[in-house]
């Protein structure tokens, strides 16, 4: 898929292994920058933003483990 300058939010679902809802989620919120294309308004994620928000995602994990906060949230809700 690398090879294609845009990516649906189906191929951006199958890169991230989460469904469309959830990557439908983070365009939603700003968090994945997106356009939207056609009469239909259907989105794109251009790869190369999506290579991006890859990249954040694991600094933003790496910083995450650094400070120990990994992790946090979810145990502290389990009982």
């Amino acid at each position: 898929m690398a090879d294609k300058r845009f990516l649906t939010l189906a191929d951006v679902g199958e890169v991230l292994n989460i469904s469309s809802s959830q990557t439908y989620a983070l365009v939603r919120s700003g968090e994945l920058p997106a356009i939207q294309i056609g009469g239909r308004g259907q989105w794109r994620v251009e790869s190369q933003v999506l290579e991006e928000f890859i990249a954040r995602a694991y600094e933003k994990s790496a910083a995450a483990v650094r400070d120990g906060s990994f992790g946090t949230a979810r145990e502290s809700s389990t009982p």
